[in-house]
C-alpha cells in the first residue's frame, strides 16, 4: 500500500514540514522505496500579533494539505528544555491539530527520543546524526535546510519505519 506522509515540526515562528511518498515495509523493494516530495517551513514574523501569526499558520496549513493530499500526518510531541516558548508552540500545535481534524487526516505523534531511535538506532543521537540519517534515507546529497524542515522529514520517516501505526481518528 502506498502512502503519502506529511511530517511536522510544530513552532510559532517556524513550523517545519516534510512530505514523503512511500510503501509499507512488507511491500518494499528496490534501493530507495521512499521518495521525497517536498519540504519547507511556514514562517511568521515575531513583530506580528499572535492572532495574525496563528491565522497565517492556519491558512498555510490548509494550502499544504490541499496541495499534497497526505494520507497521514505525523508530528513531534511537545518536548521543551525552556519553558519560555511552551505556550506559543502549543498554540501553533493546536492550529495544526485543528486543520488536520477539519481535513480528516489522522495524526500520529512521536517523542524526540523515538525519532532519534528510529533514524539512528540511538535514542540520544544528536541533531547532526539525525539530519545525516534523513539525507541518507532520502538519498539526498546534502542535509535539508532549515533544521525545522529536516526535523519534519525525520518525523515523517519515523512513521514510515513503523508499519504498525494505528492512526488515532
Amino acid at each position: 500500500m502506498q502512502r503519502r506522509i506529511i511530517g511536522f515540526d510544530p513552532g510559532l515562528a517556524t513550523l517545519g514540514f516534510g512530505v514523503i511518498h512511500c510503501q509499507n515495509k512488507r511491500e518494499r523493494g528496490g534501493n530507495y522505496p521512499v521518495s521525497l516530495i517536498d519540504f519547507g517551513v511556514i514562517k511568521t514574523p515575531a513583530h506580528q500579533e499572535m492572532g495574525k501569526r496563528l491565522c497565517t499558520i492556519y491558512e498555510d496549513l490548509h494550502t499544504l494539505i490541499e496541495q499534497f493530499k497526505p494520507d497521514l500526518a505525523v508530528a513531534e510531541k511537545l518536548f521543551f528544555y525552556r519553558m519560555g516558548n511552551v505556550i506559543s508552540v502549543a498554540q501553533a500545535r493546536g492550529i495544526l491539530m485543528l486543520v488536520l481534524a477539519q481535513e480528516k487526516i489522522p495524526l500520529v505523534e512521536f517523542a524526540p527520543p523515538q525519532v532519534k531511535q528510529a533514524l539512528t538506532g540511538y535514542g540520544n543521537a544528536n541533531k547532526v546524526e539525525v539530519q545525516n540519517a534523513v539525507a541518507r534515507e532520502l538519498d539526498l546529497e546534502k542535509i535539508p535546510k532549515p533544521d525545522d524542515a529536516a526535523d519534519a522529514l525525520a518525523v515523517a520517516l519515523t512513521a514510515w519505519f513503523d508499519d504498525d501505526i494505528v492512526p488515532k481518528q
